[in-house]
């Protein structure tokens, strides 16, 4: 009995601490995107994060998207072929690009990189009472160093997929007319019969939310990170991990919004 108890406290608190992280993380949300859209705006802070979270992001996401949609048409080549349907290879290439695997993996690839820079540069403030200094010196530090970061990432990370796409589709490309022997002006016009906006505004929309999602994680992680060093370095992990498992929650979500019949 006393065992059964004991199990259903521990259930009990595990819930209760769950709710009481995800109510934190849901106001602190909200007090960011609310400092977005009321000024006074930091164009530099803003600009920075931008470059940061965008150009300096570029490489990596560009070599995922090309090898990502090599991958991909010589898979579905493989697994075509075995059903005569190779003719479908350029849809699917440029379907799963568009849909799916550009907003997806430019998201991982940049909550990688960037959520874990900025936890790390936050997280350093607070630990050092950097934080606190900005609001001895009357700037809001949620205004001055969360907001710029959530604007940044919502307009970044769909300009980085916007270039996902059309290297992924490339890639694809690539392999289908130099190793697969396809027609380059069929494998083009395939693709370009097949492709529809709503495919490529999911992709971007999908995309704004991750931004939002990696610059968020990165943003509270670091806000609320203590003790020491230590601290600074368990907010850098929790903020790659926890961004990571929300992009591909709110993937579910948002494929299930637009595709859902």
């Amino acid at each position: 009995m006393n065992g059964l108890l004991d199990a259903m406290a521990l259930i009990g608190r595990t819930l209760f601490g769950a709710c009481l992280a995800a109510g934190r993380l849901v106001l602190f949300a909200i007090s960011g995107i609310s400092h977005v859209v009321r000024p006074p705006f930091y164009g530099r802070m803003f600009l920075r994060a931008f470059i940061e979270i965008g150009y300096f992001s570029l490489p990596v996401v560009a070599l995922t998207a090309v090898f990502t949609g090599m991958v991909l048409a010589l898979q579905s080549s493989t697994g075509l072929s075995r059903f005569s349907a190779d003719s479908a290879v350029a849809s699917l290439v440029v379907l799963s690009v568009t849909r799916e695997l550009g907003p997806v993996l430019a998201g991982l690839m940049v909550a990688g990189r960037v959520g874990a820079a900025i936890a790390a540069e936050i997280g350093t403030m607070r630990v050092t009472d950097q934080i606190d200094a900005l609001s001895t010196l009357s700037t809001n530090p949620m205004k001055y160093l969360v907001a710029p970061r959530l604007l940044a990432g919502l307009i970044a990370l769909p300009l980085l997929v916007v270039v996902a796409d059309i290297l992924g589709v490339l890639g694809g490309f690539i392999i289908a007319t130099v190793k697969l022997g396809f027609n380059s002006e069929l494998y083009l016009a395939n693709t370009l019969n097949f492709i529809q906006t709503d495919d490529v505004v999911s992709g971007l929309a999908k995309a704004a939310v991750f931004g939002v999602l990696i610059t968020l994680m990165g943003c509270y992680q670091g806000y609320n990170s203590k003790g020491g060093a230590q601290g600074v370095g368990a907010a850098t992990t929790s903020a790659v991990v926890a961004a990571s498992v929300l992009i591909l929650a709110f993937d579910y979500v948002l494929t299930e919004l637009f595709f859902a019949r």
